[in-house]
């Protein structure tokens, strides 16, 4: 007897009373027929899909870091590590998401930049929780999102909780590590400032013998997620400058300027810091 498969044994089930199963799970109907590009020049819907990937991106990550955040809250380590191990390819992706749009000329964005109107990436509710789950934290973020009830109120609920970073900060000094009681009962809601007792811990973390230690791992891919988001932040800045040089941003922010001064900032900035005094 031939182990062969027939060809009707072979031929995949394609006869469904509705949509197909894959459609009722992806709901691929919905998400490609969400472009709506606002000119006529074929290049903006390369734009509008770039951008409409990213948003999808961020709200992956803002799951994988909020899952994280949770794990480390009830002294789940494995659990919180799992998850930022998994954000890591997902970031590189993110960060891959600007290829498409990354060469533009200015002519070439011009071309449909007027149909954003005054929209700018700096108004994204999901990437503004994404910087809050990274401990960079403003109110005045909020206020773009007045108009919007359910998303205001997401973004005011992670504005007041703890950031990754303090979640991560408190499981440290719950292992016995002495983090500054200062740090350890500070404003949530408040921007994470760097703090000398903050790199010391993490100082004595990485001069351990065994750098397969648990809490050096965890710092490892915290630094991981810091450095991509770090070649987040560039990446946005270099694309923008080939597009639109030093002319100001849509939505009223300075363009180049601002993604300057965000690019400058550090993720996590005790756990590069540290490094000198080991």
């Amino acid at each position: 007897m031939s182990d062969t498969p027939t060809d009707e044994a072979a031929t995949p089930h394609l006869a469904f009373e509705g949509s197909t199963p894959y459609e009722d799970y992806v709901q691929a109907s919905v998400l490609t027929h969400l472009q709506h590009p606002l000119s006529d020049d074929p290049g903006e819907m390369a734009f509008l899909v770039t951008t409409q990937v990213m948003e999808l991106w961020f709200t992956l990550l803002v799951h994988e870091w909020t899952t994280a955040a949770n794990a480390l809250r009830e002294d789940d380590l494995p659990t919180a590590m799992a998850a930022l191990r998994r954000s890591l390819p997902e970031l590189e992706s993110l960060n891959a998401s600007w290829k498409p749009i990354a060469h533009l000329t200015p002519a070439q964005f011009n071309a449909y930049r007027s149909a954003l109107g005054e929209g700018s990436g700096f108004q994204s509710a999901m990437y503004r929780r994404l910087e809050f789950l990274l401990g960079d934290k403003s109110a005045s973020m909020l206020v773009p999102h007045r108009g919007t009830p359910s998303a205001h109120a997401e973004l005011e609920k992670a504005l007041t909780e703890p950031s990754l970073y303090d979640e991560v900060l408190r499981l440290l000094a719950r292992r016995g590590l002495p983090v500054p009681a200062e740090v350890l009962d500070r404003d949530p809601a408040a921007r994470y400032e760097p703090h000398p007792g903050v790199e010391a811990v993490w100082q004595s973390v990485y001069a351990d013998r065994d750098q397969d230690a648990e809490l050096v791992r965890l710092g490892e891919l915290l630094t991981d997620v810091a450095e991509l988001v770090w070649r987040w932040r560039n990446d946005h800045l270099v694309a923008t400058r080939r597009a639109m040089g030093s002319k100001p941003g849509t939505g009223g922010s300075a363009g180049v300027a601002w993604l300057e001064k965000r690019a400058a900032k550090t993720v996590f900035p005790e756990l590069w810091t540290a490094r000198s005094h080991v």
